[in-house]
């Protein structure tokens, strides 16, 4: 392991600047196990954004014996295109713009007061789908924050916005690939970023790092998450 900014980001150094360096969200979840190990059996939390991050972090929540739940996140995505965003809202109705590329997109007022009323409504469907009814865990020790890319950051910083307002102090992040210069945008609001496959250019697809790659369904998380005895809506942990 490797710091590049010493206690900020990790990286390894074999498997940066290279694509299809995971086989898939197992193995990487696999590979940032072994760069935190020294959280193995701690009383840190990993808190995985849905849906891809879920596959990352289960493993790394079985690999390290540490309890995991999830921090649910949604860009708002552009009207004429659902894979490309503008910014991003969070669970507790935290909102992120993208100003530098909605100066440039020409959007009215009203349809980036639409497009965040929407993501607002799917981020309270799927945050109820996947935790219902159970109260938010206790943020006051270290929670690794988990995705399974990062490519504009934009989704990943209104998720550390909203887990710092919920009162953690002490927010790493974990990502098994991501472009340089959106890891430099969060250095900064975290005390370490954990990433083993940093590339740069001006072409990025997180999928690039993997040799297998799916979407991941909403239900599909459910289920991994039960895996880890999380109770569905409206049951209560005994």
């Amino acid at each position: 392991m490797r710091g590049k900014t010493p206690g900020k980001l990790f990286d390894l150094r074999e498997l940066s600047h290279r694509v299809v360096v995971f086989r898939d969200r197992a193995s990487a979840g696999k590979v940032l196990a072994g760069m935190l190990e020294a959280y193995r059996d701690s009383k840190a939390l990993i808190l995985a954004i849905p849906a891809g991050g879920v596959a990352v972090a289960a493993v790394m929540a079985k690999e390290l014996n540490l309890p995991i739940d999830v921090a649910v996140v949604s860009k708002i995505t552009l009207p004429w295109n659902s894979e490309a965003g503008y910014g991003a809202v969070a669970f507790d109705g935290t909102v992120v713009l993208n100003e530098e590329l909605l100066s440039r997109l020409h959007l009215s007022p009203q349809e980036i007061h639409e497009g965040v009323r929407k993501t607002k409504q799917k981020v309270t469907r799927r945050n109820n789908l996947l935790r219902g009814d159970r109260p938010f865990p206790d943020l006051n020790r270290p929670v690794i924050l988990v995705d399974d890319g990062l490519a504009s950051g934009f989704t990943l910083r209104v998720a550390i916005k909203a887990i710092q307002r919920a009162g953690n102090k002490q927010t790493l992040v974990a990502v098994p690939t991501a472009h340089h210069e959106s890891l430099e945008m969060i250095l900064d609001e975290v005390e370490a970023v954990y990433c083993p496959n940093v590339r740069g250019g001006s072409s990025f697809a997180v999928a690039d790092a993997y040799e297998y790659w799916r979407d991941i369904e909403e239900q599909e998380v459910a289920k991994i998450l039960s895996e880890f005895n999380l109770p569905p809506k409206g049951e209560k942990s005994s």
